[in-house]
């Protein structure tokens, strides 16, 4: 792979204008086991490398059970998750995917199971892991091996 640019360092005011979000979403009241989710799955479907190895360690160290992280990508085909899990990673998938659009039964299940305000903040989160997917795939950031 060829060296690109290091964002953070060639444009750091805007790599950094995505931090206030971030600690927006960390000082509400999403979960982090919602926000976990999102943030893998996300990755998961857009190939983020750098992501889903940071993610899916931050969720082991919060007690995520190794088990639904390797169902994750199969999480229809499962009962590991809960109902509102299944609404959060639905409208993650859709939203990740936004060309085929969100379609309305998804963000009404997920408004009637979340409410206004933790919707609000679950759109957030995905919208937030989709801006670091897009950079650390473009700039082809790569997880350190272990």
């Amino acid at each position: 792979m060829s060296t690109r640019i290091k964002i953070n360092e060639v444009a750091p005011d805007g790599y950094k204008a995505l931090f206030p979000l971030e600690s927006f979403l960390s000082k509400s009241e999403l979960s982090s086991t919602h926000k976990d989710l999102i943030k893998i799955r996300a990755s998961q479907i857009n190939g983020c490398a750098f992501c889903i190895d940071m993610h899916t360690k931050e969720a082991r160290k919060a007690g995520e059970k190794e088990q639904r992280i390797y169902a994750l990508n199969a999480w229809r085909e499962t009962s590991f998750f809960t109902e509102e899990e299944r609404a959060i990673l639905a409208l993650t998938e859709e939203v990740t995917l936004i060309q085929h659009h969100v379609s309305d039964a998804t963000y009404k299940k997920a408004l009637e199971l979340l409410g206004e305000k933790y919707l609000a903040l679950v759109i957030m989160a995905i919208v937030a892991i989709n801006s670091w997917n897009r950079i650390g795939i473009t700039t082809q950031l790569m997880p350190p091996q272990e």
